[in-house]
């Protein structure tokens, strides 16, 4: 779908990252040098939650966030957890049509998901998976 919010806007732009991947192969080198803080900032905004929420639904301890944010950059890891999250949430606004009705279904509960809501699966590779699976098969009309 054309005209969605990309993964670089999500994560606060060019103004924060100062630079626009267009490519995955981009946005590993991103990712290795590290992300800037203040992409936290735009995506829990995004999504409407609190850092404290982001923190904790991308398994990074809410104190070790705070401190990267006095430092000004994530560490890779974090970085890329960062990105996937971002990726998934473009990918929902993909299937769903806009922003907010993806960030609707994100935090609701999934009963492809095993009733847990799709935010929750996002602090590991194969949660993010699943999320990205189900979001396929709601597109392709898929929903068992």
């Amino acid at each position: 779908m054309t005209g969605s919010v990309s993964t670089g806007i999500l994560l606060g732009g060019h103004d924060v990252l100062a630079t626009s991947p267009s490519s995955p192969l981009q946005w590993v080198q991103v990712i290795r040098h590290g992300i800037p803080s203040s992409s936290v900032d735009s995506l829990s905004a995004s999504l409407r939650i609190s850092q404290t929420e982001l923190a904790s639904m991308l398994g990074i301890p809410y104190r070790t966030l705070a401190r990267r944010k006095r430092e000004g950059i994530l560490n890779s890891e974090e970085s890329a957890k960062m990105v996937r999250l971002a990726r998934v949430i473009e990918r929902a606004e993909d299937v769903f049509g806009s922003l907010e009705m993806a960030v609707d279904w994100l935090k609701s509960q999934n009963m492809a998901l095993s009733g847990l809501t799709p935010l929750s699966l996002m602090d590991t590779d194969v949660g993010s998976e699943s999320v990205l699976d189900t979001l396929g098969r709601i597109e392709h009309g898929v929903f068992a």
